[in-house]
């Protein structure tokens, strides 16, 4: 990772209460505009869709140390994020629903993202009618002064890497040494990049009804910023109807702690749809990963860093996902477990990927000793258009024992998964039509809605990605 350092500015907090004039005249700003502080205001004449006008009106934020201050972003405005913009320790910030953010173009040290650090929190929640949104500058979507939709048109789903993207810091716990971490796409030189503590029920806010698009800038070194990082984020904190839509890098990255999660998407990604590290052990539900050809495994699952076998494991319990890929001929992985990584997938499918699932094995601790171990389960899902093998325990080091892949074929037929004959009802969102039929996973966990049927979407009924999900604009 590229190092830099960034100017901290001692300034006082400011909060900004901004209210606009009519298209063409000079904004009113109550306090007037300071250029040493965080806020800055200003208008622009937009045209939408329909051919309505409207003024957009625009704050610009700037990183200047302070972090955003405890404060309320409104969807009258769209706010711009000018870089890094913290939320800093002991802050909270509120984004009503319908807001929309954006990230100005830049990479390295020009990147822009959204960081909310330890200690912090971020209130944002829309709706399925009003979402909150995270996109470019250059995407042209705004809300009018009466907060009613104008878009001029959308990005396209191959547009990847224009921001950087939404990244959430806490203080649950990590399996790496020393126990606290420099997230990803944040300089080391930062220290409101850190995660990592001892609080499991750590509370970093609430997210829902978020849609995150175009992000993923690189930050250096072919480093690339996540649509959502989670760092060391605890169970306390609610992340729920979330979307990650053409993210250069991975969707999702979970990087220890304890989140639980539902309904999120992960389309047209670059690279991973769900990944986790560092011994992430929390809980996730109705998951849909949508790849096409740049991208790589639906689930890059890694146990531990530094070390592998760090303590506490990786062994997150995840129902009800689907994960479907950029077809069978690109040779990717339906989904890793590696660096002795556990972790367990029920009533889930999987389809049109090059591979199933594999399970690494090498001397030591390892993810073939969590499945032995009861660790790592793979229970009642469905793999369709699988080119290889669909559930392989792969050696990465030392000799595989003598019976691991028999004992494998076993396990995956013996926990009531299948190969599924047909073909999706839907080829893009699934289900299969085997899915629908038993035996299914059921549990008493509180978190965990018990289904009769597999994958992220219920049979005849509308998809919970309706109204709010860039995706469905897409296919």
């Amino acid at each position: 990772m590229k190092n830099f350092k960034f100017l901290l500015l001692l300034l006082l907090p400011f909060v900004a209460v901004v209210s606009f004039t009519a298209c063409g005249d000079d904004p009113i700003v109550e306090p007037p505009v300071d250029k040493s502080t965080l806020y800055e205001a200003s208008s622009f004449n937009l045209i939408c869709a329909d051919s309505t006008h409207a003024t957009a009106k625009i704050v610009t934020v700037t990183h200047r140390g302070e972090g955003t201050g405890t404060i309320t972003w409104t969807k009258d405005n769209a706010y711009v994020l000018n870089g890094l913009v913290f939320v800093n320790e002991g802050q909270t910030l509120t984004i009503e629903a319908g807001t929309i953010i954006k990230g100005k173009s830049g990479q390295g040290e020009n990147a822009a993202a959204l960081i909310v650090a330890r200690g912090a929190r971020i209130i944002a929640e829309g709706t399925a009618a009003d979402p909150i949104i995270f996109t470019s500058e250059a995407d042209p979507v705004f809300r009018k002064p009466d907060g009613s939709y104008c878009s001029g048109g959308g990005l396209s789903a191959s547009t990847r890497g224009l921001w950087g993207g939404l990244i959430v810091l806490g203080k649950a716990g990590l399996n790496s040494t020393p126990g606290e971490t420099a997230i990803e796409g944040i300089p080391t030189t930062e220290p409101r990049g850190l995660y990592g503590g001892s609080d499991d029920a750590d509370n970093s806010g609430s997210l829902k009804y978020i849609s995150i698009r175009h992000g993923g800038t690189d930050i250096g070194a072919g480093n690339e910023i996540n649509g959502l990082s989670l760092g060391g984020v605890g169970s306390g904190t609610t992340i729920d109807y979330v979307e990650v839509f053409a993210n250069a890098d991975d969707g999702f990255e979970y990087f220890g702690g304890t989140v639980q999660t539902k309904h999120l998407v992960s389309a047209f990604c670059g690279d991973d749809g769900m990944d986790y590290d560092e011994g992430w052990r929390g809980k996730g539900q109705f998951w849909f990963v949508f790849q096409d050809n740049d991208a790589d495994r639906g689930g890059e699952h890694d146990g531990g860093t530094n070390p592998e076998d760090g303590m506490p494991y990786a062994t997150p319990v995840i129902y009800n996902a689907s994960y479907r890929g950029s077809g069978s001929a690109n040779g990717k992985r339906a989904v890793t477990f590696r660096d002795n990584a556990g972790g367990e997938y029920h009533n889930s499918i999987f389809w049109s990927y090059g591979r199933g699932v594999d399970i690494e094995y090498l001397e030591g601790q390892c993810s073939y000793n969590q499945w032995g171990d009861g660790s790592l389960k793979f229970e009642h899902n469905v793999l369709y258009d699988i080119a290889g093998s669909e559930f392989v325990i792969r050696a990465e080091s030392g000799t595989l024992p003598a019976t691991a892949q028999t004992d494998a074929d076993a396990y995956f037929a013996d926990k009531g998964n299948k190969i599924a004959t047909d073909a999706p009802v839907d080829s893009n969102y699934g289900p299969i039509n085997d899915a629908v039929s038993g035996p299914f996973s059921t549990t008493t966990d509180a978190f965990f809605t018990n289904t009769t049927y597999k994958g992220a979407f219920a049979p005849g009924v509308d998809r919970w990605t309706k109204g709010w999900a860039r995706l469905e604009d897409e296919l």
